[in-house]
């Protein structure tokens, strides 16, 4: 997801972008004056540097949005599998206690037809 942004115009001075980006406002200003540059290519130049650490700026924020994101879905794929993976023990735990109901029904009846008495607490279930 590269995005190509149109060249800045030419800089007044040789002082590369990388430079630019890198240098204190101060050492800036000071290499400005040494290279005897008028007010309008010196606003131009800390324009220039402006706008480039702007893009950096940006560029850094689209990085760190893309990490977070990447993340966050590694986040969600782990916490689907536990969702996934309680989903099924609850359905394991349904299944077994479906088939112990069925096997208390069986002794159930199996105690009416031999006429065995129950406990009056398992009369009531």
């Amino acid at each position: 997801m590269a995005h190509l942004l149109p060249p800045l115009s030419p800089p007044p001075c040789d002082i590369s972008d990388d430079e630019l980006v890198s240098i204190s406002v101060r050492d800036l200003n000071r290499q400005l004056k040494l290279r005897g540059l008028n007010r309008e290519d010196i606003i131009k130049m800390k324009q220039r540097r402006r706008t480039l650490k702007n893009r950096g700026y940006a560029a850094s924020c689209r990085n760190k949005r893309v990490e977070q994101k990447d993340g966050l879905e590694g986040e969600k794929s782990t916490e689907q599998i536990e969702i996934d993976r309680g989903v099924a023990e609850n359905n394991n735990i349904r299944a077994e206690i479906d088939r112990l109901y069925q096997n208390y029904d069986a002794l159930k009846k199996f105690a009416s037809l031999k006429n065995i008495p129950l406990p009056p607490e398992l009369e009531l279930m």
